[in-house]
């Protein structure tokens, strides 16, 4: 009779939790995929204040920069630009926030205002 060692048993364990752990993440997706079939729309112009900064956002379709990224959408914060990129899951970034994504160039703005804490915008200069 063979004795189950140490070794066995760890390997046994991290095979069960291993398979329990797929078929979680398994059940957890949705039975279709959340991924728009056509690109996003292009979000609506935007101006208003938020915590006294003047934040603005419109479709931009004159070339330049901002459409070689998909995004081809301006967004200025008192007056100067923020760059931003569309992701290709429809999310947006800038440059301020780079690695924290937002549905919208608003909420774009909105995060890079909190962000900057009362601190001016310089321009990035891409040429």
């Amino acid at each position: 009779m063979s004795r189950l060692t140490r070794r066995q048993a760890l390997g046994a364990a991290a095979g069960v939790a291993a398979g329990l752990a797929v078929t979680g993440a398994a059940q957890a997706l949705p039975a279709h995929s959340a991924r728009p079939s056509a690109a996003p729309a292009t979000p609506d112009s935007f101006d208003e204040t938020y915590k006294g900064r003047r934040i603005q956002g419109t479709p931009s379709h004159g070339g330049g920069h901002h459409d070689h990224h998909g995004g081809g959408y301006s967004v200025r914060i008192d007056g100067k630009e923020l760059h931003v990129m569309q992701n290709a899951d429809g999310t947006w970034i800038s440059v301020v926030n780079h690695y924290e994504p937002h549905a919208t160039p608003r909420a774009v703005a909105r995060a890079a205002v909190v962000e900057l804490q009362g601190a001016a915008l310089v321009p990035l200069d891409l040429s």
